[in-house]
C-alpha cells in the first residue's frame, strides 16, 4: 500500500474513477487522506521502540529525532535486563527526563517505547493491512462532506439534491469511521497499558509521570 493505492481505493468508494472527469483532484484527496490518517494515528498509533544515548552528566534526553511522536509509553533503563527495567520519567516539550537516582553514564542506552503517527507516502505505508479500508472510509467521508459544502447553491448535473446526498453519505461514513476508531482505540489502549507495568509505583504528583 502506498499513497497512490490509497487514492485509488478512495476514488472507488466515491465512484470517482473517470480519469477524464475527476470530481476530486489528487491533491484534494491526499488532503482528506491525510486527515483520516491523522485521526487513525491518534486512536491506533504506530508502536515503536527507539534507542537513545544518554548525555554525560544529564538525565535529559532530546526527543527531537523521533519524527511523528505522539507519546512515550514507557522507558527502559538500563537496557538488557530480564525482566526489563522500566523507570519513571517526565516529559516536557521535546525533552524527556529520567527520574532515576543516579545520572546515567555518557553513551548509556535508553530504550523508549513510543507511539507515533502513521506514515503514508509515495512508496510505503505503516498502516496495518487490516486498517487500510478504515482509513479509506474516513478519507471518503471527509471528501464527501467537503464536496457537499462546495456544491451547496450550485447547479449540479445530478440535480438540486446532489449536495444533500453527499452530506448524508459523508456523515454516515464519518460516523462509521469514528465509531470504529473509538472501539479499536479503546482496545489498543487497554492492551498497551498492560505491557509496561511500572517497576516503581508512581508518586502521587500532579505532573504526568511515565510508568
Amino acid at each position: 500500500m502506498n499513497l497512490s493505492d490509497m487514492r485509488s481505493r478512495v476514488r472507488r468508494d466515491l465512484h470517482d474513477e473517470d480519469a477524464a472527469n475527476y470530481r476530486w483532484t489528487d491533491g484534494e484527496l491526499e488532503r482528506h487522506i491525510g486527515h483520516a490518517v491523522t485521526d487513525l494515528s491518534l486512536a491506533i498509533p504506530l508502536e515503536v521502540a527507539v534507542a537513545l544515548s544518554a548525555t554525560a552528566g544529564s538525565r535529559d534526553l532530546s526527543l527531537s529525532s523521533i519524527t511523528g511522536l505522539i507519546d512515550v509509553e514507557a522507558v527502559e533503563y538500563p537496557t538488557g535486563k530480564y525482566p526489563p527495567s522500566f523507570v519513571r520519567f517526565s516529559k516536557w516539550a521535546n525533552t524527556l527526563t529520567l527520574l532515576v537516582d543516579s545520572v546515567p553514564a555518557g553513551g548509556a542506552q535508553v530504550r523508549l517505547y513510543c507511539r507515533k503517527g502513521h506514515t503514508l507516502d509515495a512508496t510505503s505505508s505503516t498502516i496495518p493491512a487490516h486498517l487500510e479500508d478504515l482509513a479509506a472510509l474516513g478519507a471518503a467521508a471527509y471528501a464527501a462532506l467537503e464536496w457537499s459544502s462546495f456544491a451547496t447553491n450550485r447547479v449540479n448535473v445530478g440535480g438540486s439534491e446532489t449536495w444533500r446526498n453527499y452530506l448524508s453519505w459523508g456523515r454516515d461514513r464519518l460516523a462509521q469511521f469514528q465509531k470504529a476508531l473509538g472501539r479499536l482505540g479503546a482496545n489498543n489502549m487497554a492492551r498497551t497499558r498492560r505491557l509496561y507495568a511500572p517497576s516503581v509505583p508512581k508518586a502521587s504528583q500532579t505532573t504526568d509521570w511515565g510508568p
